[in-house]
């Protein structure tokens, strides 16, 4: 059962954090297919909630969590990024939310500005936007638009288990197939396979680059990490069948987590490289707002021999922190043990030949659409 507290907003950091650590060891907990059982309030609500013991027996609590989905009506869908160590401009989410469920997502917290939890609700309760295609079509026809390429599953994946029935990812690729839009795409599913029909054509005008997500190759370890993503071993096949049909692919090797899973970085992209890639990347774990106690969970609930040694080498990477916001340093880490993963990837690389390749993706050969099919273009 859960009771209100007083004003979350008047609580002190150090008050905050006790508080939470209480709620970590009443709900360290499993449920079959989620990432956490963890009802973790958004950092935004004015009022707080705490789990606590009335002696009643609650029946809800032992029956699986469904996932809902409702449909948000955005005015726009392209997002702008100005960060300086992201490789793209503009960006596209289908979804807000995500069912895969990966515990250390750095989307989570975004759940906070809709007064859902970044814990359970990010994996449950999700939000689709069917308008999509035609709103980006709209957007790709305005008179300013300047063609770059979009990236999509920078945020949540585009090819989560929602997009079977919503099929708002196919749509918005069909938009971009009939432009010749260039298009980039990170993703932990084998779905992105149903889109070959677009996206080898795409490909062989250099529109199109698709980057899968291969977190480990245990699958043990990526049921507890990502309960509801593809296996390993169907990521590195999607891998291999997207290369075979001439789409430009690589592997993401992220989140690189300290005794983890860093051990599996040379192996994780030689079986990648034997699938037919032709470039690799790596991040390293991030814990940005409601993440970090996530994960601190996540770590006494899987794995609680190394949990303290995990955080030590973590909060090594990130100045005596659990979390580094500094743009560049973000992505990779300070110190010895961000220093040793880069020679690693970067030796690793070499040996296979990984990112021999620099690809540019064609944007002259954009055409805007036709706001009424009825009307032909003079061009």
């Amino acid at each position: 059962m859960r009771k209100k507290l007083k004003n979350f907003a008047g609580i002190d950091r150090i008050g905050e954090e006790a508080q939470f650590v209480v709620m970590v060891k009443s709900a360290a907990k499993k449920i079959k297919g989620r990432g956490t059982a963890t009802f973790i309030d958004p950092r935004y609500l004015s009022l707080r909630y705490e789990d606590f013991d009335d002696g009643w027996v609650n029946e809800e609590e032992d029956k699986r969590i469904k996932t809902t989905v409702t449909v948000e009506r955005p005015r726009t869908v392209i997002s702008r990024n100005r960060s300086p160590d992201v490789p793209f401009e503009i960006s596209l989410n289908p979804y807000r939310g995500c069912e895969h469920g990966c515990i250390y997502c750095y989307a989570r917290p975004t759940h906070a500005y809709m007064d859902l939890s970044p814990g359970i609700d990010f994996e449950s309760k999700l939000f689709a936007k069917p308008d999509a295609p035609d709103l980006l079509r709209k957007e790709l026809g305005g008179k300013t638009y300047r063609c770059t390429p979009l990236a999509m599953g920078t945020n949540t994946d585009p090819y989560q288990p929602v997009e079977r029935e919503w099929k708002i990812t196919r749509s918005i690729i069909e938009v971009l197939h009939e432009c010749r839009h260039p298009l980039t795409i990170v993703t932990k599913s084998c779905l992105v396979e149903r889109d070959l029909d677009l996206l080898a054509p795409m490909a062989e005008q250099g529109l199109v680059q698709i980057f899968v997500s291969v977190t480990t190759l245990d699958h043990d370890l990526a049921r507890r990490l990502e309960p509801r993503a593809a296996s390993p071993a169907r990521r590195i096949e999607t891998l291999r069948r997207l290369a075979a049909a001439g789409v430009p692919a690589g592997v993401m090797f992220a989140p690189v987590i300290p005794f983890v899973n860093d051990a599996e970085l040379e192996a994780v992209l030689e079986s990648a490289a034997g699938a037919g890639v032709e470039a690799a990347g790596y991040v390293m774990l991030r814990l940005p707002h409601e993440i970090k106690h996530l994960f601190r969970e996540w770590l006494q609930v899987h794995e609680p021999l190394k949990a303290d040694h995990v955080m030590s080498i973590i909060n090594d990477l990130r100045g005596g922190k659990d979390n580094d916001p500094q743009f560049h340093s973000r992505m990779r880490g300070k110190g010895e043990f961000a220093r040793l993963i880069r020679h690693r990837f970067g030796h690793a690389c070499r040996k296979l030949d990984l990112n021999r390749i620099q690809r540019t993706l064609a944007t002259d050969k954009f055409r805007p659409p036709q706001r009424d099919a009825r009307q032909q273009s003079l061009f």
